[in-house]
């Protein structure tokens, strides 16, 4: 009779990889150095995102809140936020891939998830960013380029984990695209190819 094996739990290490998998799209070159870095195989990485689709989706599956701590843990931080009307919690975890970063979760009144997506750690120096060629792939996040080239226009992304701000106007108009609020390239607002391309991790 043939032994029934229990599945690996499902942890941070997992969960890197279901952030590396929808970054794989934008930034092959960093996914592989990275999940290297993991020591996971493409295998692997293609099981953790097939598990957690299936959490996100189960029909019993945990609420996304109780889903990241059971994946990730208490949280290493949590504090509040105030938008609009509304006063938010916020939590935060630790990303070993990342360790100047945080991937974090505000939660709105009632429980619901409103956001997730990696940030700035506390007291982290965020990149100095003064023109398009200082926007490198995985260096900076949503809120830092928002700021540094205010009024950053927020656009709709092509996927939920995904995001898109409009810099500049004219010919110089392009659209920095995110993925869990990591940059991943910035593109002509026209379209077509990367205008930032540089495969380097901050």
């Amino acid at each position: 009779m043939e032994r029934m094996t229990a599945p690996t739990p499902f942890g941070p290490r997992e969960f890197q990889l279901v952030l590396l998998r929808r970054m794989a799209d934008h930034q092959p070159g960093l996914v592989e150095d990275a999940r290297h870095e993991l020591s996971a195989t493409l295998a692997e990485m293609r099981e953790a995102n097939r598990r957690w689709q299936a959490m996100v989706r189960g029909p019993r599956g945990r609420g996304a809140l109780r889903r990241y701590r059971s994946v990730l843990g208490e949280p290493g931080a949590t504090g509040r936020r105030v938008v609009g009307d509304l006063e938010f919690d916020v939590l935060r975890w630790a990303v070993p891939l990342w360790p100047e970063l945080r991937f974090e979760v505000m939660v709105a009144p009632g429980g619901a998830v409103w956001n997730e997506w990696l940030v700035r750690a506390p007291g982290a120096a965020g990149p100095e960013l003064r023109t398009v060629a200082d926007l490198v792939p995985w260096s900076c996040t949503v809120d830092e380029v928002a700021r540094a080239f205010a009024p950053a226009r927020p656009m709709e992304g092509s996927a939920p984990t995904r995001w898109a701000l409009g810099i500049g106007d004219g010919a110089g108009a392009c659209v920095a695209e995110f993925t869990w609020g990591l940059l991943q390239r910035v593109v002509p607002a026209g379209g077509g190819g990367a205008v930032s391309s540089i495969a380097g991790r901050a």
